[in-house]
């Protein structure tokens, strides 16, 4: 049987089909879809920067379309979703617990995320904060003093923030909701009644397996090197997995101009007939989070997409080649543009301050279209009634245009 060939754009379009970004929403969000679409993701990267919006509801946003934000806070708190360290910080279903515990259990692998100097040093301190937990429920580490008023920065965290954040990657409490974007920890056995670690226990083998199904799933179309990427596994047994996902009919091997071999993942099998037949269209115009699963594997999406992208806020301001928080820009299945944007939310207003078009992109007036409607979307979910221009590409947008206000519908 003859491996299907692809080109280059078909295998975006797969790839963007398996995220839920080859087109637009067909109805309104509902509540029940933030667990769907994190669901068909396997993972949501949870970053707290909020010049914009913060990155977890972004993601959410470009697949979903307008919905309130607080949806996601309530799919936490439920019960839908947990918190652990997978591909760096995320979200996932909490029906998932098992492909992460044989993480928590093993904490001293998991390099900064865990001290095990700090957590043996201060035992005593845990042992009385687990009993507090205990007596009287669900905490954060901002109900508990600093030792060292005024003391500040992300290496100076208080003695119960550090204790909790041990726990955490221990397995011993986990998020059960956050406030404010505050983590908000109770014990493990209460969140998790009906867990028992000898009788529901994966093996770490079985536990990364599953890890790579999923990943394969969620990205798609994928080369093999894609894979170990998505949840971070550092040497998984891929040629073995591959073999035998392809013998149970999983995955569909393929070929890709400028790629070579790669894999379809079966879910996608008419999406992939529809590709072979160059009848595969991509319509989303959409913002993208610097954290969303198409861009945070930065080697996947230049192969992929040629799309070189580093997240800049954390380099020198004279050192930056395009901003602090700079967001990739979705158009029909290419990867067009960045923009460095921020929400001045007194003013309802979403400042572009610099917008660039990839290498070969040419304004024309379906991008032009599609960008001002992705922007005016995204505005709008902010509560924004005016978007304001700064520096735009030669021809984009009407000469001279300084921005537009965003009807409120």
């Amino acid at each position: 049987m003859s491996v299907p060939h692809l080109s280059l754009s078909a295998a975006r379009r797969l790839h963007l089909a398996a995220q839920g970004l080859l087109k637009k929403p067909r109805r309104r969000a509902r509540p029940a879809d933030i667990l769907s679409t994190i669901s068909q993701m396997s993972l949501l990267q949870i970053d707290t920067i909020n010049i914009v919006a913060r990155s977890p509801y972004l993601v959410l946003f470009s697949r979903l379309g307008d919905y309130p934000q607080h949806w996601l806070d309530e799919a936490l708190r439920n019960g839908d979703l947990m918190e652990y360290w997978a591909h760096e910080a995320c979200f996932l279903p909490r029906s998932d617990f098992a492909l992460v515990r044989h993480r928590m259990l093993a904490p001293e692998n998991m390099g900064w995320k865990y001290r095990s100097a700090w957590m043996a040093e201060h035992d005593e301190e845990i042992a009385k904060l687990i009993a507090h937990i205990e007596q009287n429920g669900p905490v954060r580490s901002a109900d508990f003093a600093h030792p060292r008023k005024g003391a500040s920065g992300w290496w100076d965290w208080k003695p119960h923030k550090r204790h909790l954040e041990g726990l955490f990657t221990a397995g011993k409490v986990m998020v059960v909701e956050r406030r404010n974007f505050q983590r908000v920890y109770d014990l493990t056995h209460r969140v998790m009644p009906h867990w028992d670690d000898e009788r529901d226990m994966l093996t770490q083998v079985e536990a990364e397996t599953r890890m790579l199904e999923n990943s394969a799933r969620s990205l798609g179309l994928f080369r093999p090197q894609w894979l170990a990427d998505y949840y971070r596994l550092r040497q998984p047994a891929l040629p073995g997995l591959l073999a035998r996902l392809q013998e149970e009919q999983k995955i569909i091997p393929v070929s890709v101009d400028e790629l070579g071999p790669a894999w379809v993942h079966a879910s996608l099998a008419a999406e992939l007939t529809q590709a072979v037949e160059g009848k595969l269209t991509a319509t989303h115009s959409a913002v993208l989070s610097p954290f969303d699963p198409v861009v945070w594997d930065r080697k996947r999406a230049e192969q992929l997409f040629n799309f070189s992208y580093r997240l800049e806020c954390y380099t020198p301001a004279p050192k930056r080649q395009y901003g602090y928080f700079v967001l990739p820009l979705l158009h029909a299945g290419q990867l067009v543009g960045r923009m460095d944007a921020k929400m001045h939310r007194k003013e309802g207003v979403l400042e572009i301050i610099a917008l660039y078009l990839e290498a070969g992109v040419r304004p024309t007036t379906a991008l032009e279209g599609g960008l001002k409607s992705a922007i005016s979307e995204f505005a709008r979910w902010q509560h924004a009634t005016r978007v304001v221009l700064k520096h735009l590409p030669d021809g984009l947008f009407t000469a001279g245009q300084s921005g537009w206000e965003i009807d409120s519908a």
